[in-house]
């Protein structure tokens, strides 16, 4: 161990002397990169993010030197194992990630390694034209990454494989010999351009007729795009090989017109083999997509989908809208479906292809909960078999008693399906490799590919003889040995592969349940269960501005370890104990957990349900236990507490204007706040003291259903405005409102700082106060977006008992209540455009459709942003994240609120939303409440 330690010591001064890019060895630079979004793990020594083609000669050098491997790394969205590996990792995605040059005439683009797909997209939409090949990573996926791949995505009907769109590729071989790969080999050094000739020339009819004719054959080497008749494409021969022949570090790409309009033809069948069978009838037609999905997979939604238990998606495109829908006409009059339906709304063909691009993490677990893996995630057979295929697949896996949810690119025969193996025992293991064989003979018997879009990894390379016969396969291993004759790239990828049942990452985790605080329903109970939900897919790492979420921090700093996977990653690292070694107590984990805003975005954002806001405080619970906590923890962590006090004796004046003296710096320095940040001034009434003077007077026990509102901390002692709003227009609605006797607080600011053990005691003390009206039966309405979420998930989690659930099951947000208990009122019309943001917990917990009804029926016209506001409960207020949280208001919030219309309502239903708007915007939000309050009847 200390010989390994001091051999990485000596590699990583040796990058750092060579590399004018980041070099890091430190453990959580090194956790970040053990895994991709396969089932595979491996640990790298070094991380190094080059800062161009001169650096990454530098780094090849030093390794060559050292005989250390090297991969070649882009998103990390590979799904068979081979973006990690055992010795240095180049990650592009730092500063190797620009789009270097954009010919719109000539339709072409020069890409570094590390850009995003989108923001090639995005650039080449300026001038309507797009890059074909499209996964549905498209939003995180690199084109370095698709290179290495071969990826293809939906539109590959129309447009192609990655292989088909590249013209041309500038590398660099493990020895640093520099190439330009293209048509020919004149861009090659002598050695390459001989042996290319001489291993085609002596090999020929096995070139040509060793290959499955098929649109997705993207296993194993493609040496057939080296033969003469073909031009000797070395690029395209490239392409695909996994980062085990050469470093790419330009690439030259073709890019397509994009059709002006388009339109999706949805049609529903009684199974997926007669969605397969279809499919053969369509392709006449040119689509640009045919992609399959069933009832298992598309859940709740498919009651929106026309009748079936199995439906292709059909999109077509056109010069016009209307050319664009006569072919989907055609499409749905040439399907034999059982129904159909032409979406034309661009709203909801983007709703649409969403619920098909989050499979790749939806498919990871069965509706019952149970995990589910990759391995088997892309093989293709030709698309006039896949009906077939499909039927002998699923009977298959009825034989070893398996279950999957197979779906994606039926138009090209091209199969997902995430299968419930069990890698967690030997004989579970034993299983999958026996299954891996059986499917492999399965694929190649209906003529196919074991991989038809993503490449072999680890996964399938092991299986390639039977599909390829030794002699091609032999014929690999010396394509690769003339490439990399020191074999330092991608080491047991594709040539001489490691079994398909090594390295697997579960191998290294916890075989007990760890103790923790929380009850984890969903993980039955078990936090290992919880960690391994993130299976790498990366969505969290989208930059597009959307509806979405998660993950904010990650938007503004770009680093993996502030995303919602790196962090699982690292308490994945944490768990295992191997390169994390600290236990709860890892300042490694500490560190990337500081970032996180606990919105909760990844709960509903993260297509496998990762709540990391729930990580982050189990982590620092068990992080601070027996040890000094920061001085936030303190104060802002203990809010209630403080604010209740200060209103007991009558202080908030006082306190308010001290605030506003000298003395307000000295006391944000003690108190753990950011100088930058305002106290937010105290309410000289609260809520609760008005209620219990006057607001409880007004109440007509003769009124309808009555209902208990939540006096939440924040409207309670800091904008009880908001309260006595919210009791005008439930009145108004004929609604009877009840307040608790006793002071109850949901917990939430104990929680987000780990103070589990005081949250389940306040948690308890406001049970027992809402039991009487629990045995009532009256529903509990919240107005704070955050507490209201916490009633609903924290607090049934945290506590685990009957009636934490009870209470969680009959929480209502403002809207919902007046939505379900008043249905027949019509509130005040306002008749205004509205700006904001919706709340984060109120996005990912308790959803908003109630919200946007209410608003629509009171003639507030207009969007809410997505995103998060940036403030977050303490966060924007602790020292150290002043940056981060003003960046992110910038980001959707602030400049939706400069460009809203004159007179438009700015709501902000969130406590920590209005402060950010007032202290970063000087606008000031209100409540839906408030705004509906003032419209009423006799309002001055």
């Amino acid at each position: 161990m200390e010989k390994a330690t001091d051999e990485r010591a000596e590699l990583e001064r040796a990058l750092r002397r060579a590399v004018r890019g980041e070099v890091a060895a430190d453990p959580a630079s090194r956790a970040l990169t053990t895994m991709d979004a396969s089932n595979y793990r491996r640990v790298p020594r070094v991380v190094v993010a080059p800062r161009d083609a001169g650096d990454v000669a530098a780094a090849l050098a030093v390794c060559a030197g050292h005989g250390v491997p090297v991969v070649p790394r882009g998103g990390a969205t590979s799904i068979a194992g081979q973006a990690t590996g055992t010795g240095v990792v180049l990650d592009f995605t730092r500063h190797m990630n620009r789009v270097t040059a954009l010919d719109p005439e000539a339709r072409t683009a020069v890409v570094q390694p590390g850009v995003v797909l989108d923001t090639l997209r995005g650039l080449a939409a300026r001038h309507g034209l797009t890059f074909g090949p499209d996964p549905s990573t498209h939003s995180r996926c690199t084109l370095g990454g698709m290179i290495g791949n071969n990826a293809c995505g939906a539109h590959s009907v129309a447009w192609g494989t990655t292989a088909d769109n590249v013209l041309a590729l500038d590398a660099l071989t493990y020895g640093g010999e520099r190439l330009r790969a293209g048509r020919g080999t004149d861009g090659l050094p002598p050695r390459l351009r001989a042996g290319i000739a001489e291993l085609t020339g002596g090999h020929l009819a096995l070139l040509r007729t060793g290959y499955p004719d098929l649109p997705r054959r993207i296993s194993g080497y493609a040496l057939d795009a080296l033969l003469p008749e073909r031009g000797t494409d070395v690029a395209r021969a490239l392409t695909g090989s996994e980062g085990t022949l050469a470093v790419v570090t330009e690439a030259t790409v073709r890019l397509v017109a994009s059709p002006a309009a388009r339109a999706l033809a949805v049609l529903g069948y009684p199974d997926e083999g007669a969605a397969a069978d279809a499919v053969p009838a369509l392709l006449p037609l040119s689509p640009l997509t045919v992609e399959g999905m069933a009832a298992d997979l598309a859940g709740t939604a498919a009651r929106t989908l026309p009748d079936g238990t199995a439906w292709l998606f059909v999109e077509t495109g056109g010069a016009t809208p209307a050319e664009a829908a006569h072919t989907a006409r055609l499409v749905c009059a040439a399907s034999g479906a059982a129904a159909s339906e032409v979406v034309t709304d661009p709203a909801a063909r983007r709703a649409l292809w969403r619920l098909r691009e989050d499979a790749a993490g939806t498919a990871t677990r069965m509706p019952d909960g149970t995990e589910a893996w990759p391995g088997w995630e892309d093989c293709a057979v030709p698309p006039a078999r896949l009906g077939g295929y499909l039927r002998e697949f699923r009977a298959l896996l009825s034989r070893y008693g398996l279950r999957g949810v197979p779906y994606g690119h039926f138009g090209e025969g091209c199969v997902h399906v995430r299968v419930d193996f069990d890698l967690l025992t030997p004989d579970g293991v034993a299983r999958y490799r026996d299954f891996s064989t059986d499917l492999a003979a399965l694929v190649v018997a209906h003529g196919g590919s074991l991989s038809g879009e993503h490449g072999d990894g680890q996964a399938r390379a092991e299986l390639l003889p039977a599909m390829y016969g030794g002699e091609l396969v032999a014929l690999f291993h010396r394509f690769k040995d003339l490439w990399d004759p020191a074999g330092g790239l991608n080491p047991g990828i594709l040539a001489r592969p490691a079994r398909l049942d090594e390295n697997l990452r579960f191998a290294v985790l916890p075989r007990r349940p760890v103790d923790v605080a929380f009850g984890y329903p969903q993980d039955g109970g078990d936090f290992t269960a919880a960690v391994r939900r993130c299976v790498g897919v990366a969505k969290c790492r989208s930059t597009e501005v959307s509806a979405q979420v998660m993950c904010p921090s990650f938007r503004v700093t770009g680093e993996e370890r502030h995303s919602t996977r790196g962090r699982a990653r690292l308490l994945h690292e944490m768990l295992a104990g191997e390169v994390v070694t600290g236990g709860w107590r890892s300042p490694e984990v500490r560190d990337a957990l500081d970032l996180c805003l606990a919105c909760k975005g990844c709960r509903s954002d993260c297509p496998v349900g990762v709540d990391m806001a729930t990580y982050k405080a189990e982590f620092l619970y068990h992080h601070y236990a027996g040890r000094p906590r920061p001085v936030a923890h303190h104060t802002m962590g203990a809010l209630p507490r403080w604010l209740r006090a200060a209103a007991a004796l009558r202080l908030p004046p006082v306190l308010n204007a001290l605030a506003r003296t000298p003395l307000a710096a000295v006391a944000k320095r003690l108190g753990g706040i950011t100088p930058e940040r305002a106290i937010p001034p105290l309410a000289t009434e609260p809520f609760t003291r008005w209620w219990r003077a006057d607001g409880r007077a007004g109440d007509d026990p003769a009124a309808g259903p009555a209902v208990v509102l939540w006096p939440d901390t924040f409207t309670t002692y800091l904008r009880p405005e908001a309260g006595r709003a919210a009791v005008r227009v439930l009145r108004a609605a004929g609604l009877r409102v009840v307040v608790p006797p006793a002071p109850v607080c949901c917990g939430l600011t104990w929680v987000t700082t780990g103070q589990l053990d005081r949250a389940r005691a306040v948690m308890g003390r406001a049970l027992d106060v809402l039991r009487p009206a629990l045995d009532a039966g009256l529903p509990v309405v919240g107005l704070e977006p955050s507490c209201t979420a916490a009633l609903r998930s924290d607090l049934p989690e945290l506590l685990g008992t009957a009636d934490a659930r009870r209470l969680a099951g009959v929480v209502r947000t403002f809207a919902q209540a007046l939505a379900e208990y008043a249905p027949d009122w019509r509130p005040p019309r306002v008749d205004r455009p509205v700006t904001g943001q919706t709340h984060c917990h109120q996005h990912a917990v308790l959803g908003d459709a109630a919200e946007r009804r209410l608003r629509e029926l009171a003639g507030l016209t207009g969007e809410l942003t997505g995103g998060c506001c940036g403030l977050a409960g303490d966060f924007g207020f602790v020292r150290g994240h002043f940056e981060v949280s003003r960046a992110l208001a910038e980001e959707q919030l602030l400049p939706a609120v400069r460009s809203a219309p004159p007179g438009a309502v700015v709501l902000a239903d969130g406590f920590s939303c209005r402060t950010q708007l007032a202290q970063l915007g000087g606008v000031t939000g209100r409540h839906l409440a408030e705004v509906l309050a003032e419209a009423l009847p006799g309002t001055a």
